[in-house]
């Protein structure tokens, strides 16, 4: 089996997994639902189950699926436009930038709501999509980015917010300190529906304006150079790609906090199985990602039942033995 057709098996198993996923995992947790009572429910019928089925678990698995797809999707494209398999929204400070605005609003104690969203997640939407911005500029020279720059500037900027992040947990009382670090860990386990519907709109259109320059990516991803013979607007593309990639990070960052490695573990695993074509990888992050995280989750939620693990934790177990074996395997 070899070329579109090989492709296209492996995006119909990701797809299918997928599926699997969203019909599967909301029944697993800490208390086992009845499949006759969850469709009683459906009928009418008020039960717990049906209750827990659609009103805690559905609207988590939901946020699951589109936070990993989004994450992975945010490194998909960051990796591509660097041309660097690291490059990620987190190795990048998007991670840093969301974490220090949050952990400033919990700090300042202020209150306010933005179109539903509350400070801290605000904050985070701000601090996450203005530290991505401040990295791109500091890494253009002479109307190109540099590579090296880009990644230098987003691991200096993240130890830079990590001191502050440190000196304000320093200044907190014991109330702050924990809301803070819970925060930081990332997780799923406070969902608003609201806040997931709002999200969904602007996820699926920067999706689809991201597929829409795959083609693009591809000869991108190969060299500047390359792109530039062939008549791509280089810097279209790239502004592009990169406000779009903050965005969509910046936007899950703010709703489920900082959950790493997921933008790193599923691209890389992606190329593997499917190649460079961006046109079988951007829906195959989409449906691999999703896949991911809401696994992951799962696994949080059950493996010391009923204790909740935030998920964060689960995806850097997992993310950093396998950041050190791309570092070992690219050296």
């Amino acid at each position: 089996m070899r070329g579109k057709s090989r492709k296209n098996f492996f995006l119909a198993i990701f797809a299918a997994v997928f599926c699997l996923t969203i019909f599967i995992t909301p029944f697993i947790g800490s208390q086992n639902l009845d499949y006759s009572n969850v469709v009683s429910y459906l009928r009418g019928s008020e039960n717990p189950d049906g209750i827990i089925f659609f009103d805690i678990r559905i609207p988590r698995i939901l946020l699951a699926i589109v936070t990993g797809a989004t994450l992975s999707l945010a490194g998909l494209i960051f990796q591509a436009l660097l041309r660097n398999p690291l490059a990620t929204p987190y190795t990048l400070g998007v991670s840093a930038g969301g974490a220090l605005g949050a952990v400033l609003m919990i700090k300042l104690g202020i209150t306010f709501s933005v179109l539903g969203f509350s400070t801290i997640q605000t904050a985070a939407f701000v601090g996450s999509l203005l530290t991505i911005i401040l990295v791109y500029y500091l890494a253009r020279s002479h109307k190109r980015i540099s590579v090296h720059t880009m990644i230098l500037a987003g691991i200096t900027i993240s130890y830079f917010f990590g001191a502050v992040i440190l000196m304000l947990h320093f200044l907190a009382d014991f109330t702050e300190t924990r809301q803070m670090i819970r925060w930081m860990m990332g997780g799923l386990d406070i969902v608003d529906p609201d806040l997931l519907w709002k999200s969904i709109p602007v996820l699926l259109i920067a999706y689809l304006i991201l597929f829409y320059h795959a083609r693009m990516l591809n000869i991108l991803s190969a060299s500047e150079d390359t792109a530039w013979s062939k008549g791509v607007s280089v810097d279209r593309v790239q502004r592009i790609a990169f406000l779009l990639a903050s965005l969509i990070t910046g936007l899950v960052v703010a709703v489920s906090g900082p959950i790493g490695f997921v933008g790193l573990i599923v691209p890389h695993f992606l190329r593997m199985v499917l190649g460079v074509d961006h046109r079988y990888l951007i829906p195959g992050s989409l449906f691999a990602g999703g896949a991911f995280l809401a696994i992951c989750d799962t696994f949080a939620r059950t493996i010391i039942s009923p204790v909740d693990i935030p998920v964060g934790i689960i995806t850097a177990i997992l993310g950093g033995p396998f950041f050190l074996w791309i570092l070992v395997r690219k050296g």
